[in-house]
């Protein structure tokens, strides 16, 4: 399986934020995800780190007024 969980990073903790996304687009200063099930978002963060080994995707809230 190539999909991973998105975690939201949150006062230094992270949060599932989605299971098994397998589809992940940065898209004006947001990210798209989607499941394999069809679940979708869109989520005003940046992308931290991508760990596909370990399947995570960690993001971090946008920080506002930036781009």
């Amino acid at each position: 399986m190539c999909e991973a969980n998105a975690y939201l990073l949150k006062d230094n903790k992270e949060e599932l934020l989605m299971e098994r996304v397998d589809r992940v687009v940065p898209q004006n200063g947001e990210i798209y995800l989607e499941s394999i099930w069809g679940q979708r978002t869109t989520i005003a963060a940046r992308i931290k780190e991508l760990n596909l080994v370990d399947h995570r995707i960690i993001l971090e809230p946008a920080q506002e007024g930036s781009n």
